[in-house]
């Protein structure tokens, strides 16, 4: 189990299959609030469906592809931040995160990207950029970027699509030489 400290409340912890059950607990009790900006709660039904998640990022890890971390608060899975595969050949990825809406406004979440960040992304992983994207109008989720110093790079429109609609997405970026 790899844990990295993030404050004296709070750490990161690769989501392993025992937290099947709290991760679709937390799922399940914020969807109206995840449903505005996650394409993915219809999928997750049961627990079942959390436990193959978790199983693919597993796998992922094994792959060399990224790892998924639960972001802990008090003992409790606030959320999850994690990445969607590595381009070795160009030392690149992107992040992706959420948290129920009983931890936002703490600061987790960007101490949690922050810990991501150094920890592996920069760190162990030694990679040369990273970025996010987030719905232009998701404002919450903007902010973590922009708290962190990246570089606005440009809005992609109609990126995804959510349920009935598509969402314009603003991209930010961040090299290695500019973290810290």
């Amino acid at each position: 189990m790899k844990v990295i400290p993030m404050t004296q409340h709070a750490a990161l912890k690769r989501l392993e299959l025992e937290d099947a059950d709290e991760m679709f607990w937390l799922t399940d009790t914020n969807r109206l609030h995840l449903r505005e900006w996650l394409p993915w709660l219809d999928i997750v039904t049961n627990v079942a469906d959390t436990r193959r998640f978790i199983s693919a990022t597993l796998d992922q890890d094994c792959r060399r592809q990224g790892t998924h971390f639960g972001i802990w608060y008090n003992g409790r899975l606030a959320g999850t931040v994690g990445v969607h595969n590595i381009d070795w050949s160009n030392r690149k990825t992107s992040i992706g995160y959420w948290l129920g809406v009983q931890y936002t406004g703490h600061g987790l979440m960007t101490a949690a990207v922050s810990a991501y960040l150094d920890h592996l992304i920069f760190g162990e992983w030694d990679l040369q950029r990273v970025a996010i994207q987030a719905a232009t109008e998701n404002k919450k989720s903007r902010a973590i970027p922009e708290r962190l110093g990246f570089r606005l790079e440009g809005i992609l429109r109609s990126n995804e699509f959510l349920y009935d609609h598509y969402v314009d997405h603003a991209v930010y970026g961040m090299l290695a030489s500019e973290w810290r």
